[in-house]
């Protein structure tokens, strides 16, 4: 580990300004992406801006929706009562994530912002376009079970580790920034970059741009959150899928649907939501959708596999939430 300054920030502006005082510095939440980098000597800050004493730390109501500060722990907000009661996709992605441990740590603008890799990228002997442009991806055509199969270039195909980001892209959330030039709203769909010809920019963040919160519309369905993985725990997916859904009289009046594992970004489904919205609920129609989302898949020879799982868990997640939506509004009564 190379030797790196070291300051807290008194407040959001302060922690702005020394970041983008200093082309070399980053902005430290819970670390446990930054530090393991750090050690492997991926990456080398020369300031670290030490931010987990600012106060980002509330879950607020705002209307119907909610406010998630940056620094809430991942721990935290999975067990938090209105984000369990409202958006159980939330916190079942949460749960999904890590250790124990590192939820504990771990915060909701540290975990928006881990780095997208594979096995490659942590490795230093290897070529790897994300942390060293120019020099070839070494997945493409090597070890490649676990990578992506949407959205790929030529120079990347590493796929986007969090749990939580894929669940916050199917709710609609909206990430507030602080940045040099004042505060910005970004939709949780278009922080994150597929690789292009620079897989080395995993966010559209610019330098000095402290996330501060992420805003939640009000629930607009029931949601849940499924995720494929190798072992049971402290595993990235395979696959994951997000949902949200609303049915009535047999037929989809809202449906978002986000997947995992799959991209360099947590991947929004929206072909599959296109030809679901105003159709049946049925399992038909599901399978339909789905196959239509996975048609622009193109898998390496180790992970042709995720096509077809992905198909089977975005039918399993919407018939189970179908089947709920429905016996709710039955439970219900009519409005």
């Amino acid at each position: 580990m190379k030797a790196f300054d070291y300051e807290r920030a008194a407040d959001a502006q302060a922690a702005v300004a020394l970041v983008a005082s200093r082309p070399g510095a980053v902005f430290l939440g819970g670390g446990t992406n930054l530090v393991d980098h750090m050690k492997l000597g991926i990456a080398a800050p020369s300031l670290l801006v030490d931010v987990t004493r600012l106060p980002l730390d509330a879950v607020e109501e705002r209307g119907s929706g909610l406010r998630i500060g940056a620094a809430v722990r991942n721990s935290d907000l999975a067990a938090h009562p209105l984000v369990r009661q409202r958006y159980p996709v939330l916190s079942q992605a949460l749960v999904a994530g890590a250790s124990g441990q590192l939820r504990n740590l771990a915060t909701t603008g540290g975990n928006l912002l881990q780095r997208t890799r594979c096995v490659y990228f942590q490795d230093r002997t290897t070529p790897c376009n994300k942390r060293a442009p120019g020099t070839g991806c070494s997945a493409i055509g090597g070890a490649s079970r676990e990578l992506a199969i949407l959205g790929v270039s030529e120079h990347c195909i590493a796929t986007h580790p969090s749990d939580m980001a894929v669940a916050l892209a199917a709710l609609d959330a909206v990430v507030q920034v602080h940045g040099p030039g004042g505060p910005r709203s970004i939709p949780v769909g278009e922080l994150h970059r597929l690789p292009g010809d620079e897989p080395q920019l995993d966010t559209t963040l610019a330098h000095g741009e402290l996330i501060t919160a992420v805003d939640l519309p009000p629930a607009a369905g029931r949601s849940a959150y499924r995720k494929v993985r190798d072992r049971a725990s402290y595993a990235f997916a395979l696959v994951s899928v997000a949902a949200v859904l609303d049915v009535a009289d047999g037929r989809v009046t809202e449906v978002r649907i986000a997947l995992g594992g799959v991209a360099h970004k947590p991947w929004r489904a929206t072909a599959a939501e296109a030809r679901l919205r105003g159709g049946p609920a049925t399992e038909d129609a599901f399978r339909a959708a789905a196959a239509a989302e996975l048609d622009a898949a193109t898998p390496t020879r180790d992970n042709a596999f995720k096509g077809p799982l992905a198909v089977n868990m975005i039918i399993a997640v919407l018939r189970d939430l179908s089947s709920s939506s429905q016996r709710h509004r039955d439970e219900r009564g009519p409005a």
